[in-house]
């Protein structure tokens, strides 16, 4: 009977459904830009999905995500429970930084979202119109001031396009970098910069409140929902989209990367996440496997001729 008993018992623990592991996720930004709420959603999601029972998220900032990245690098590898949001951002970041450490000594997993930009300026601004501030622009490149994201990032790189594009030379343009989405915005808020450039997402609760006018996106049509025309409408021939990625510790076995991508797939197909792309405003770009690792190769060498465009790498 006793080994009866113990037999069912473990028959019993067998039979569980194998409950995921638990995840650590480094947002390689300071709480409030688009990496962290990325990381935030992604430990929401999980968590709800029952894809992992415990999700703690940590926030490493600096250098555009270069230094978490190479703080993941070095102290996760194996590790199948550590998780590293990332993207476009960081594409530039590690060519702008000369970083030692990219991609390459990661386990990229799959793009999830994109985002538009869009070009904001404090409402008591003199600037109605993104015409108006092409206009300022070309006058006086150095007088314009923006408030973005980190040096060689999406942000960045849409200046330099726009700049670009209105025919003033993008390596004149006055780009003040900021490590996470609340600095920046407190320093549009504050008149301390003439115009401000993030992912919509980041600017819609003042824009709804009128505390910021939103003058464009970058989209390549209107966007849903969102009162305000693209670049390509104001006469500036730009589109961009900043994407962003989830990525797993190096030196881990194929069962494990396995392992990853199936919870990471079964996270981007959930009912959770799609409303959480929905309330975010982000687009589903989901990407995995062997087509995203071809993406990713074709996104560094175009981000890495548009750097050299705008003279942040040599």
């Amino acid at each position: 009977m006793k080994h009866f008993f113990l037999a069912s018992i473990l028959a019993g623990a067998i039979a569980l459904p194998a409950y995921a592991a638990d995840y650590t996720i480094i947002a390689p930004a300071n709480p409030g830009g688009g990496w962290d709420q990325t990381a935030r959603s992604l430990q929401t999601v999980m968590q709800q999905e029952g894809i992992s029972g415990n999700v703690q998220v940590q926030n490493v900032p600096g250098a555009g995500g270069t230094i978490g990245l190479a703080q993941f690098a070095s102290q996760q590898k194996g590790n199948p429970n550590a998780l590293l949001v990332g993207g476009y951002v960081m594409v530039g970041a590690i060519l702008t930084n000369n970083s030692p450490v990219t991609l390459k000594d990661v386990t990229p997993i799959a793009r999830l979202t994109g985002e538009y930009e869009a070009i904001v300026v404090p409402a008591a601004s003199e600037i109605q119109t993104m015409k108006d501030l092409v206009e300022a622009l070309k006058k006086d490149p150095g007088a314009v001031s923006w408030a973005g994201g980190s040096a060689g990032g999406t942000d960045h790189i849409a200046v330099g396009l726009i700049a670009k594009a209105a025919g003033v030379d993008p390596t004149k343009i006055n780009y003040i970098a900021y490590s996470g989405g609340g600095e920046a915005l407190a320093a549009i808020l504050g008149n301390q910069v003439t115009a401000g450039i993030s992912g919509y997402g980041e600017f819609e609760s003042q824009v709804k409140a009128g505390t910021l006018r939103l003058l464009a996106v970058s989209s390549a049509e209107r966007l849903e929902g969102i009162d305000a025309p693209t670049l390509k409408e104001s006469g500036v021939d730009v589109v961009v989209e900043n994407w962003r990625m989830v990525a797993a510790a190096p030196g881990l076995t194929e069962e494990q990367k396995a392992a990853v991508s199936a919870d990471i797939e079964k996270l981007a197909k959930s009912a959770g996440w799609q409303e959480v792309l929905k309330t975010k405003g982000w687009q589903d770009t989901y990407l995995a496997g062997a087509a995203f690792d071809e993406q990713l190769a074709k996104d560094i060498s175009a981000t890495e001729t548009v750097l050299k465009d705008i003279g942040l790498v040599k």
